[in-house]
């Protein structure tokens, strides 16, 4: 995959690779993509008595990748094919391969074009619907499905075991994220750790109204009502980047400590991050190094 083709940080856009399993279609984020490849059956080396989700291990480039069927993930059927597309992605710091049926293409659309699902039709999946050319593309959570395979691959409770438990009750931390998931993961591992002041945003504009909202009313003193913010990078409506860059282009509100907490900061993109001006970036799966950022910046 051409890494030329991401945008610059904070443009509100994003560009995602369109793709098929069993006449449905799929979005992921092109950043997360590292190249689609072709592969044989024979390629494949099956592990005995693993997840039936997980076909077997790859050997690309030298390194040794676990294969996910995403036709059994999301259709409870193995793909029976003797050759197949795969997409080779990276995120949470580990790298991770998918069956597929067909690439489409890659599209860019405006965070505030995709739109959150419904609650009548919600899949824990789905994180995002996009109308296109009179179809639906599904935005899946690729985090969810790996961490739903193999949680130790994800956040927890356990990764702040270690964690010093202190008073942290009077630090008000606003939190913006999609994933229902990861916000409930982090609402209590965060409160293991002694927060409780936890201010919990499903998408980028929310989180931005709230702030614009208490600077509105208290100007200066704002951060009485939040003196930090935890923002993901993909969300519907406003993302990440373009978040943190609002913020900080506010002459006051600037002062405001934006951690990107993402399953896409890798030491390549780290520069997108920096380029909006958050004060600190980490990857996802580090819980307990968020405490210890969170405390430095208190």
């Amino acid at each position: 995959m051409d890494n030329n083709i991401l945008l610059e940080a904070g443009t509100g856009e994003v560009e995602l690779l369109e793709f098929e399993v069993k006449g449905k279609n799929y979005t992921i984020n092109v950043i997360k993509v590292r190249e689609v490849i072709e592969v044989k059956a024979s390629d494949i080396t099956k592990l005995p008595e693993s997840h039936p989700a997980i076909a077997g291990l790859l050997l690309c480039r030298g390194e040794v990748i676990t294969l996910i069927d995403l036709k059994y993930v999301l259709e409870r059927e193995h793909i029976n094919e003797s050759e197949f597309k795969i997409i080779v992605c990276e995120f949470n710091k580990l790298k991770v391969a998918f069956y597929i049926d067909n690439i489409v293409g890659v599209h860019r659309f405006k965070w505030e074009q995709i739109l959150k699902p419904d609650d009548i039709s919600i899949n824990p999946l789905i994180i995002g619907n996009i109308l296109l050319d009179n179809k639906i593309l599904l935005l899946l959570d690729f985090e969810k499905i790996v961490t739903d395979i193999n949680p130790s691959t994800g956040i927890s409770e356990e990764r702040v075991v270690n964690v010093e438990f202190k008073d942290r009750s009077s630090i008000k931390v606003a939190i913006a994220d999609d994933s229902p998931l990861i916000r409930r993961l982090l609402k209590d591992t965060l409160t293991k750790a002694g927060f409780k002041n936890l201010m919990l945003f499903d998408d980028g504009k929310q989180a931005y109204d709230f702030v614009m909202d208490s600077f509105d009313r208290k100007k200066e003193n704002f951060t009485e009502d939040v003196q930090i913010l935890i923002t993901d990078i993909e969300m519907p409506q406003m993302d990440g980047f373009t978040l943190t860059r609002k913020l900080k282009e506010h002459p006051i509100i600037r002062k405001l400590p934006i951690l990107i907490f993402s399953s896409l900061i890798t030491g390549e993109l780290k520069h997108k991050g920096e380029s909006v001006g958050a004060n600190a970036q980490l990857s996802k799966p580090e819980v307990g190094e968020l405490v210890d950022i969170i405390d430095n910046y208190i």
